[in-house]
């Protein structure tokens, strides 16, 4: 399978896009860059990552197809009914999936996300509050949320 690259630069650090023909694969935050090769859905995810973080955007419209067990896909599945602006604990998300006792799976399924901010894992909170591991670090689980809070209406 092909796959084509793309970069961004963003409050936070460099993302880098990855994308197969058919949808995005991946989305982190890099130290560094490869050569791009774009296509399509890394210039829709480009722009769409853009509109984001310029309070243009809440939710996100292109094709995704992140690779990982079933377990971390139906996590992955709920994070994206979270709402824009809202939180929830790793215990609403194990409940939702109808495994309540699942909470530290949860956790770790939401380390292993690789849509970061589009499959909103950041919005993922303990269950004291606390702003509980995030593999981009909690300072920018910090920024995404306080980023959120502001309404678009605020422009």
């Amino acid at each position: 399978m092909k796959y084509y690259y793309d970069h961004l630069e963003t409050p936070l650090g460099l993302m880098e896009i990855t994308a197969s023909d058919s949808a995005v694969k991946s989305i982190y935050f890099v130290d560094s860059r490869q050569p791009k090769n774009r296509n399509s859905l890394t210039e829709m995810a480009h722009r769409q990552l853009q509109e984001y973080f310029v309070t243009k955007r809440e939710q996100f419209d292109f094709p995704l197809d992140a690779d990982g067990t079933d377990f971390q896909k139906r996590v992955w599945s709920e994070l994206l009914k979270i709402d824009f602006g809202r939180t929830c604990t790793y215990g609403d998300i194990a409940k939702q999936i109808d495994n309540p006792n699942a909470m530290r799976a949860v956790g770790l399924a939401n380390g292993k996300n690789p849509l970061t901010i589009v499959v909103p894992c950041h919005r993922v909170i303990g269950a004291n509050g606390k702003l509980t591991g995030y593999a981009s670090g909690t300072e920018r689980k910090a920024w995404l949320l306080q980023h959120e809070s502001k309404s678009l209406f605020d422009l």
